[in-house]
């Protein structure tokens, strides 16, 4: 890890025309104490990884210690609610993904707190679209030629998921919304099973995450037929998006981002979102994740917030209509 930069060098470094504006907030975010970026899964995934390269930045920029700590279950709310209720100064981050801080909202009734209420968002990091992934057997070639095969044999058609509840199986819920087709959700106990029986042809689709399909679709042992995102993903030019596809509107995202207690104040939490933002932007972080399928982001707090709010009214939405359930 890098260390840490001392208080006078990171004045130093952010100039003379913002230093006296920044040092009451770097004092916060001093005076001996560790800033945690608490990561809400096991370590070695997606999750922990851009937590460890955001928090090298940030112990730069911020000039003290930052570590990741690892808190998983339950989804990822097992480590949000830990974030949730600690203290507001800056120094206990939340790395959440869109299950943890938009769908457990709708999906599980005891949550034991409110994605909305108890979290200051500080910045949307990455963002990934879904795949509509298919076994090469499924004589369709196209998304149009998917959705007519599954109307023309309705509750034939089974999709898999990484399991109940996760964006893959909503995302599918909200596919089958929106194409008016009847299909049957088989959830698997993460990703591994599901790939493995999707490319054995012992279902015939699924809503999957870029990063877990991708070596397959590379090897020519599964096919792509749209993403969920609403522009064209860049290491997939070809592949039409669903919105294009005649479901204007349509968007599903699994992405990652950066949030803080509650009652953090404000100017705190715009100061870390700067930073934050500037960190993504830079060649070795932005390289790194973009040649993995994620889309770099660094957004404002408040545009973060907006985002966060539409994906707990849609999500709320599929969940209630759907009878979604979670493992």
């Amino acid at each position: 890890m890098t260390q840490p930069i001392s208080r006078r060098q990171s004045l130093r470094r952010l100039g003379a025309g913002t230093a006296l504006a920044a040092a009451p907030l770097l004092a916060q975010a001093q005076g001996g104490k560790t800033m945690r970026i608490v990561v809400p899964f096991p370590p070695g995934g997606s999750t922990d990884l851009l937590a460890r390269r955001i928090g090298e930045k940030l112990s730069v920029a911020l000039g003290h210690t930052v570590i990741v700590e690892n808190r998983a279950g339950a989804g990822g709310t097992v480590g949000a609610d830990y974030v949730a209720k600690s203290a507001p100064d800056g120094m206990t981050l939340l790395m959440g993904v869109t299950g943890s801080n938009a769908i457990a909202q709708a999906l599980y009734p005891k949550l034991p707190y409110d994605v909305l209420r108890d979290f200051a968002p500080v910045s949307m990091v990455v963002s990934s679209p879904l795949v509509v992934t298919v076994n090469p057997a499924v004589k369709a070639d196209t998304i149009a030629g998917f959705i007519a095969l599954a109307k023309a044999r309705p509750g034939s058609i089974s999709y898999g998921s990484a399991g109940n509840g996760t964006s893959m199986h909503l995302t599918g819920e909200m596919f089958k919304q929106a194409t008016r087709t009847s299909m049957v959700h088989i959830p698997y106990r993460g990703s591994a099973g599901m790939l493995q029986d999707l490319m054995g042809g012992q279902i015939e689709a699924t809503f999957g995450d870029l990063l877990v399909v991708m070596p397959q679709l590379e090897a020519g042992k599964l096919r792509a037929l749209a993403v969920t995102s609403k522009q064209r993903h860049p290491m997939l030019p070809k592949v039409p998006t669903l919105a294009e596809s005649g479901y204007p509107g349509f968007e599903a995202l699994s992405w990652q981002g950066l949030f803080a207690p509650a009652a953090t104040p404000p100017d705190l939490v715009a100061r870390i979102s700067a930073e934050v933002n500037k960190a993504v932007r830079t060649p070795e972080i932005a390289d790194f994740f973009a040649a993995r399928g994620f889309l770099i982001e660094g957004t404002t707090p408040a545009a973060f917030k907006s985002l966060i709010e539409a994906d707990v009214k849609k999500w709320s939405a599929i969940v209630k209509v759907s009878g979604a359930k979670a493992d």
